[in-house]
């Protein structure tokens, strides 16, 4: 979206404002995915794949949004031990169940634009108040950033 304009011209058409505070916003995810380790010692390389990083987190606030709205006014059940936010939180963890030999994780780590798999989840995750909510995570568990860590690009 940034680098075209809305007539398809090849044209950054955002302010330097603009783009200086979401290449902030942004660093936050680099910082975090560059701590993630991928095999042994081997890190994300978190700047080729920040834009996807960016992608994943943008969705699920918006897959959020979109299915608040759709069941606003709904009474929703637990089913299966689940609350509907649970569900919804899992539903999303099962889009990307993967798992990867060791000399495919080192070839991913190096060439893919992607993160792996558990951290395309519990990466996103952990930036979502409405995930600590939904599981009642308390301060100082795995899955819980402190908000001030928290990252927020949209």
């Amino acid at each position: 979206g940034r680098q075209f304009d809305a007539r398809g011209a090849l044209k950054d058409w955002w302010t330097r404002k603009d783009a200086k505070a979401f290449e902030q916003r942004a660093s936050c995810v680099v910082k975090q995915y560059a701590q993630y380790t991928v095999i042994d010692q081997l890190k994300i390389n978190s700047k080729l794949t920040l834009g996807e990083d960016l992608a994943d987190l943008g969705g699920l606030v918006l897959a959020m949004e979109a299915w608040r709205e759709q069941v606003a006014g709904l009474t929703l059940e637990s089913r299966d031990g689940l609350t509907p936010e649970q569900r919804f939180f899992v539903g999303f963890a099962q889009w990307d169940c993967s798992h990867a030999r060791p000399e495919y994780a080192r070839l991913h780590a190096a060439t893919d634009p992607h993160s792996p798999g558990r951290y395309r989840i519990n990466g996103v995750a952990v930036n979502m108040p409405e995930y600590e909510r939904a599981f009642a995570c308390k301060p100082g568990q795995k899955m819980v950033r402190p908000a001030a860590e928290r990252c927020k690009v949209w």
